[in-house]
């Protein structure tokens, strides 16, 4: 397997969003996509999001629509037993 590369994102005019270090995808709607990144859970959200390029491989990640929010959620509770990924789905 090939080793991810660091973390970065780029958005482009909110329309357009490049993202390097993708671990996972959580979920995904127009309204909202949840991953799972080398620095932690990422949460975008907006109007007509659609993922344009996935490589889990490689850890880019590519989507488009109109983004109103882009969001880390670091865990406080550590040591339960569940990912942090599984805490912000249920």
């Amino acid at each position: 397997m090939v080793e991810q590369a660091a973390h970065s994102i780029s958005i482009n005019g909110r329309k357009q969003l490049v993202l390097e270090g993708v671990r996972h995808v959580g979920s995904f709607d127009e309204s909202e996509i949840v991953l799972e990144t080398s620095m932690g859970a990422l949460i975008l959200k907006g109007e007509g999001l659609h993922i344009t390029h996935l490589n889990l491989e490689t850890g880019s990640f590519a989507a488009e629509g109109f983004f109103n929010s882009v969001q880390y959620v670091e865990s406080r509770e550590k040591g339960k037993g569940k990912s942090l990924l599984k805490r912000i789905l249920k």
